[in-house]
């Protein structure tokens, strides 16, 4: 029998999504999507939909825990990523963890409100995100309004964006990939990523008539995936926005809403 290829593993801490869209069912896709097996540890349930949010019940640390010494055990990950954690006890659960693997690639992806408006990150939670998590990150990936919450101040243009992107890496000492897709008055979707060193501005055009959900999940999971694939971090970020864009132009419909198209890398 002839050897089969080892493929790499990269894992997702993050919440469920019913509707398939985002969270863990859409980084669990993007891995597959790009040659990379995904493992996961589930935070919390959510009974969601395209349109909206039900109900969500967050899953036990215990159960959080165990879910990552199992992985570890025999499944180790090239590269992990965080999404919504929900709550500061899981946070700090999640981080007390990643704190014995401190080699290990990290992308946090700092869900704190989904598309539909619902809140999901606990505002307690932000002060255990922001000391605890975050400074174990090799790369925070936060949206306009997180990004606003997390340097205290509005963001209006790009340039803003630089500044966050500064501030982030100087506060928390990783670097920031600040999307800047809810920027208003622009034509295309434009992002900053800065490591201390190295800024890169990556735009693409806005694609209109598309309304998706799990453009958040999918980018970071599109980092994460190349960075278990061993790509430099300034590289996977390049790749991971052209996935996302890609995802995007080419995106479904099912039942009448769109879904990303992660079927293709």
């Amino acid at each position: 029998m002839p050897e089969r290829a080892q493929l790499p593993i990269a894992l997702t801490i993050a919440g469920s999504d019913s509707g398939g869209g985002a969270g863990i069912q859409a980084d669990l896709k993007t891995f597959a999507s790009l040659g990379v097996h995904g493992v996961s540890a589930i935070t919390c349930l959510t009974a969601q939909n395209p349109r909206k949010v039900l109900a969500l019940q967050a899953a036990s640390t215990t159960i959080v825990r165990r879910q990552l010494e199992a992985v570890f055990a025999e499944l180790p990950p090239k590269a992990v990523k965080t999404g919504m954690l929900y709550s500061a006890a899981i946070i700090a659960e999640v981080a007390k963890f990643l704190e014995g693997q401190p080699q290990l690639p990290l992308v946090v992806d700092p869900v704190m409100v989904s598309t539909s408006g619902v809140r999901l990150l606990k505002p307690e939670a932000v002060r255990v995100l922001l000391g605890r998590l975050l400074p174990l990150a090799t790369l925070v990936t936060p949206n306009l309004e997180e990004a606003q919450v997390l340097v205290g101040s509005p963001l209006e243009s790009v340039e803003d964006l630089r500044q966050a992107a500064r501030v982030l890496y100087q506060r928390l000492g990783c670097a920031a990939l600040v999307k800047g897709g809810h920027l208003r008055g622009y034509r295309e979707a434009v992002d900053i990523f800065y490591d201390g060193r190295d800024e890169l501005l990556l735009s693409a055009p806005f694609v209109r008539g598309v309304h998706t959900h799990g453009t958040g999940c999918t980018y970071s999971a599109a980092v994460t995936g190349h960075l278990a694939r061993g790509l430099p971090l300034a590289q996977a970020v390049q790749r991971a926005k052209g996935y996302i864009s890609q995802a995007i132009a080419r995106s479904h419909r099912v039942a009448g809403h769109f879904v990303l198209n992660t079927l293709r890398p």
